[in-house]
């Protein structure tokens, strides 16, 4: 065992890393069982970085929310966190996660035997059921014009028009794409593939489009990065405007998106879970198959598919004339 001082020390990083200043003094109070409990939850039981900071926050919201109530963390029962859900201020897919962050935790301390029951077991969250997504989806035109549009003389825009190319003609999340080595992206046979790094640890492999290929060997040419087998594939560039070891994150790739799309002329709400949607509909709209879409795309259920196809969104002029008054 450490020391005192270097278990705090431990404590801090590890609070840090999950995203919160301190611990919630409910748990803290509950003794050092509870917090160890508590940081194993975040730490040892989940292991995605962005499930992680979003259960980090829905968790420190409540225990805030228990500490004006004054409950000890013996003392909440269902009553209180049904009353938290209720006041939650959020709409109703947060409230359903803020739920399931909680109802997951009180999990993880009953197994550890820091309680005895899980006073979010029998709460029920809020009815929400979605039929269509809201990620806003641009027409195969409009994707051709903003790839069309990124001048393909300097290293950035190749690597830019390099990374749509990736999430449009794939489907792939940003936080797979930017996240790709360089041997991700490999020969198998005749064919080149990509091989992306989901959630949950999930390895997905997908044929390479001949347009995401012709645009990714021309960064590669250019980068001069084809041997660096594990560094990033999409690197940030340095002030002398030559790439650097360091990957792209999902928010530089995200300032570029919107930069690209200002000056293409496309609309603001364009972000880079647009060129998912994009490339699914216009996948669909060309005779694909939801199956196959959903297989392309990772997806565990047909239904995730389905909320990103808008082939059906186009209303014309005759049908609305068919309203005869």
């Amino acid at each position: 065992m450490g020391s005192v001082k270097d278990i705090v020390i431990v404590e801090k990083r590890t609070l840090a890393r999950i995203g919160l200043e301190r611990l919630p003094r409910t748990i803290v109070f509950a003794g050092d069982k509870a917090s160890r409990r508590f940081l194993e939850f975040f730490t040892a039981n989940i292991r995605n970085k962005n499930t992680r900071l979003a259960y980090a926050r829905a968790v420190e919201r409540f225990f805030s929310w228990c500490e004006e109530h004054e409950l000890a963390l013996i003392d909440i029962e269902p009553i209180h966190v049904a009353a938290y859900i209720e006041q939650h201020p959020g709409s109703r897919p947060s409230q359903k996660q803020a739920l399931a962050a909680v109802r997951m935790l009180f999990d993880w301390l009953v197994v550890g035997q820091v309680l005895a029951m899980n006073p979010a077991a029998s709460v029920r969250g809020p009815t929400h059921v979605v039929k269509r997504g809201k990620t806003p989806v641009l027409t195969a035109e409009q994707a051709r014009e903003l790839i069309d549009s990124i001048d393909t003389g300097t290293i950035l825009g190749l690597r830019d028009r390099a990374l749509v190319a990736v999430m449009v003609f794939s489907f792939a999340r940003v936080s797979a794409a930017v996240n790709m080595r360089v041997d991700d992206y490999y020969q198998q046979g005749k064919r080149w593939w990509f091989r992306l790094h989901e959630k949950g640890g999930k390895r997905h492999e997908v044929p390479a489009h001949h347009a995401a290929e012709e645009y990714l060997d021309a960064y590669l040419d250019a980068a001069g990065i084809v041997g660096d087998k594990k560094g990033f594939l999409f690197r940030t560039l340095g002030r002398d405007r030559k790439l650097k070891e360091a990957g792209m994150s999902r928010t530089d790739a995200l300032r570029m998106i919107k930069r690209r799309a200002l000056a293409a002329g496309l609309p603001a709400s364009t972000c880079c879970h647009t060129f998912r949607a994009t490339g699914i509909t216009a996948y669909l709209e060309n005779g694909g198959t939801v199956e196959k879409a959903q297989q392309i795309a990772a997806h565990e259920s047909p239904r995730t598919t389905k909320l990103y196809d808008r082939t059906d969104d186009a209303i014309t002029l005759d049908e609305i004339e068919r309203i005869a008054i």
